[in-house]
């Protein structure tokens, strides 16, 4: 609600007070006082409130939820701590069990990314080798800062492959691009991103380029950051477990599940710019630009449903740099209108 309109009250004329004016002032001062505290709590309350909702998808999940049978389709898997003192007899080597499903993943205990010194440099997106070299430079500072906080929880990390081709190729999934296709892919079969740079900026056939959306590199760079929150989902068992959970689905469903998914690489990719965005760097405006470049992405008009309604994109792409934390990115917690 919007807040009332105060009045002045009309001007009192002045006159002298005796102890009993003076008690009722000071009683009636306190009293005011206790009241613009309780009505400055309550607006507070009202701006968080407000903040949490529009655009910003908020999951209803907490990572310090307990898993369930019914929460995993995958099942977890333990991991042994190996001793490095003379075995004993009676003493039991630590266990870390790595949560591997969708809902109650590992992962989502892992918290920020750091906050990194990744530079994006002065860089031509229509410049192949330059877009390569951007590539290469910020997938190093990507393995730096997922690989810190994974491996604390116990999970098994491993950097990417990149193929980057200045226009087309072959890779183990398909060819890059695949015909009238302009996005780079994630192929999970050998753990490699393929990147066509000209397809990417300038378009393919009757696609538009990125280039042609955003100029700017960060726009580049945040869609490798999408393809990398893949790999992340590979690695943390995310991926596996969307596979067992797609093989027993209707294609409705299976197009709901690719939605989570993929909404789910975009909100890393929003947690990744927000980590590195001092030192890219990614000024307000910029920042701006971001959040309208990934509201122009998604699921249009006579093709699959099978990525999320550009809306959504843009509210996930936020929500990862918004709320910056792994848990925020539970895409298979949050409402379907959010996911659609």
């Amino acid at each position: 609600m919007p807040p009332r309109q105060w009045h002045r009250p009309p001007p009192r004329r002045k006159s002298g007070m005796g102890v009993v004016g003076v008690l009722g002032v000071v009683f009636g001062g306190m009293a005011a006082l206790f009241v613009l505290v309780v009505i400055g709590a309550a607006m507070m309350r009202g701006s968080d409130r407000s903040d949490t909702t529009n655009p910003v998808a908020i999951p209803t999940y907490s990572p310090s939820e307990s898993a369930t049978e019914d929460d995993e389709p995958f099942p977890t898997r333990t991991r042994t701590q190996t001793q490095t003192d003379e075995p004993t007899t009676d003493v039991t080597p630590p266990t870390r069990t790595v949560n591997r499903s969708l809902k109650r993943n590992t992962m989502y205990l892992a918290g920020a990314l750091p906050r990194l010194n990744c530079r994006g440099g002065n860089v031509n997106i229509f410049n192949h080798s330059q877009v390569k070299a951007l590539i290469m430079k910020t997938s190093r500072c990507m393995d730096q800062g997922w690989g810190s906080i994974l491996q604390k929880q116990g999970i098994q990390f491993s950097k990417p492959n990149w193929a980057i081709a200045a226009t087309k190729g072959r890779g183990a999934c398909g060819d890059y691009p695949s015909p009238g296709n302009i996005v780079p892919y994630y192929c999970p079969r050998n753990n490699t991103i393929y990147v066509s740079t000209s397809a990417t900026t300038r378009g393919n056939a009757n696609s538009r380029g990125y280039g042609q959306l955003l100029s700017w590199h960060g726009s580049i760079t945040s869609i490798m950051a999408h393809e990398y929150g893949h790999h992340v989902q590979k690695i943390t068992g995310l991926m596996e477990s969307y596979w067992s959970s797609e093989a027993q689905a209707g294609q409705s469903a299976k197009l709901a599940l690719s939605r989570r998914l993929e909404l789910q690489a975009t909100c890393f990719a929003g947690m990744w710019m927000r980590s590195v965005a001092t030192s890219y760097p990614v000024s307000t405006a910029n920042r701006g630009r971001l959040y309208w470049f990934h509201g122009q992405l998604g699921d249009h008009p006579q093709y699959p449903r099978d990525h999320g309604k550009p809306v959504n994109n843009n509210r996930w792409f936020r929500q990862g740099w918004e709320r910056s934390k792994t848990h925020q990115c539970n895409t298979w917690m949050a409402p379907s209108s959010t996911v659609s």
